[in-house]
């Protein structure tokens, strides 16, 4: 063992033991944060706005406070982008992460030096927490590489902008630097598939031993390196031993990543986002990521089916249930208070608390009232799989409304790596795994309202096609797994 893996066993140890402390007193923990933001935000712009004098309780705080995503927040970001001080938490920022938005167009999420220390503590207590359960420290001497967007960063009124995972890059530290790859330079490669083959030939004859991104970028890295060196990536990189991953379910990518690796490597899921870092995967054993309640974040809840409703009841961590699929509220040390970022979530432990992402509460199928969401698809292509030689690259769901002829239906737009010998009979494994998840499908099935799944299958890096079409390939995008519309579904390139 070397002095290196030995001493981050012993931290690992440390970091254990630190985490537990907050983790066995969930709520007193998170009203310790509460009363921390609101008395530190207390003289800014939007303190005052909304009387932040007179909170003493969540109560207080949901009278005064209502739920905003980014579109009902620009009116203080744009202050904020714009060099005024004290608006929504003290002083500036120390940076904006720049995101795809939505109406708005780019979204910048404020990171201060209060919220900043809090996502490179999560990324390594993730790593840590992964050490101290399994005993397994030796890749910390091999080679790392965290696939990720360009530290490159702008200033826009005397504050740095980039994307989040750019400006991370700027916070590794120094005992990682030697281990980490890709290179600066490549690493400031915009055009992401230059920037990957670039990647290929930094890391092919490297000792690599931890590897971490997004799947689906993950994925096209991996193709490249089969297709370069001719053998499996596990093959290539014997000591590749730890895969870390977030942004989206791995359980759709999981048989295609271990034919491409070769064989099983160790998984840790993360749940990170501009707005701040969530949750981690603590245990190899147990469903679920640590939902982190002591990194200046303030949770709320509220009943994905009760969303929409006017004035939905918002509940805190130690009024939640188990299995409930909850859209989860914001209120951070950047100052985004109540702030909808629009996931939804549900709890599989609630001693610890931990989490799975379940979808977004904009990605969802309710053309005819059925309500399904991302968990519910990547479960019934989960099972559909499983046991089968399928392999899928790719996937997308959406309501085909007006077909030409018949019922209308679900259409799932897929890219197989191996497609199945008979389409239909695979169309029916994943419609009776729907209607065993989501009794409205169910209903809309027996009643003659739906008909059943339809496969259409799109062409080899047809996903990849379609998302540099729009200026989204690679880095931190992802495809939506579904939508209430055909607007991806109509654009894809089909066989």
């Amino acid at each position: 063992m070397s002095l290196k893996s030995l001493a981050a066993k012993i931290f690992a140890h440390k970091i254990h033991n630190d985490t537990q402390k907050w983790a066995q007193r969930p709520v007193e923990t998170q009203q310790k944060v509460f009363r921390d933001l609101i008395r530190q935000a207390q003289t800014t712009a939007f303190g005052k706005d909304h009387h932040f004098d007179q909170i003493h309780s969540h109560a207080d705080f949901v009278k005064h406070v209502p739920i905003r995503d980014y579109e009902q927040l620009k009116s203080y970001v744009d202050r904020v982008v714009q060099g005024e001080e004290n608006v929504l938490w003290k002083g500036k920022p120390l940076y904006f992460a720049k995101t795809s938005g939505t109406t708005s167009g780019a979204k910048y999420i404020p990171l201060t030096k209060e919220s900043m220390p809090f996502h490179i503590q999560a990324a390594r207590n993730a790593i840590l927490s992964y050490i101290h359960e399994t005993g397994n420290a030796d890749f910390v001497d091999g080679k790392m590489i965290f696939l990720q967007g360009s530290p490159k960063l702008e200033m826009k009124n005397g504050i740095q902008l980039g994307r989040l995972s750019g400006i991370v890059a700027h916070y590794v530290p120094n005992y990682l630097q030697r281990n980490r790859l890709p290179s600066w330079e490549t690493n400031c490669i915009d055009d992401w598939e230059t920037k990957v083959d670039a990647i290929v030939q930094e890391t092919i004859t490297q000792n690599m031993s931890v590897i971490s991104g997004i799947p689906s970028w993950v994925q096209m890295y991996f193709e490249k390196l089969v297709q370069t060196a001719g053998k499996p990536v596990g093959e290539l990189f014997p000591n590749f031993n730890l895969f870390i991953y977030g942004g989206v379910n791995y359980e759709p990518y999981r048989a295609k990543f271990e034919q491409l690796m070769g064989r099983k490597v160790d998984a840790i899921e993360l749940f990170p986002a501009s707005e701040g870092f969530f949750a981690y995967q603590d245990s190899q054993k147990e469903k679920g990521m640590l939902l982190l309640l002591n990194s200046g974040i303030f949770y709320e809840f509220v009943k994905a089916d009760e969303f929409f409703n006017a004035n939905p009841r918002r509940y805190t961590i130690g009024e939640v249930e188990l299995g409930i699929n909850y859209v989860m509220l914001l209120s951070t040390n950047a100052g985004l208070w109540c702030y909808n970022i629009g996931d939804t979530v549900q709890f599989t432990s609630l001693s610890p608390y931990r989490v799975i992402v379940s979808g977004r509460i904009k990605h969802f199928i309710s053309a005819f009232g059925e309500h399904v969401i991302g968990k519910e698809v990547e479960e019934a292509l989960r099972q559909s799989v499983e046991g089968t030689t399928v392999r899928i690259n790719e996937f997308t769901v959406a309501p085909q409304i007006t077909p030409k002829e018949g019922l209308p239906y679900h259409e799932w737009l897929i890219e197989f790596e191996n497609a199945p010998e008979d389409l239909n009979a695979f169309a029916l494994k994943i419609d009776q795994a729907m209607r065993q998840q989501n009794v409205y499908y169910d209903d809309l099935i027996t009643g003659n309202v739906l008909r059943t799944v339809v496969i259409t299958p799109v062409v080899s890096n047809g996903f990849q096609t379609y998302m540099k079409s729009i200026g989204k390939l690679g880095g931190q995008n992802k495809l939506p797994r579904l939508a209430n519309d055909r607007t991806i579904a109509d654009q894809l390139p089909l066989l």
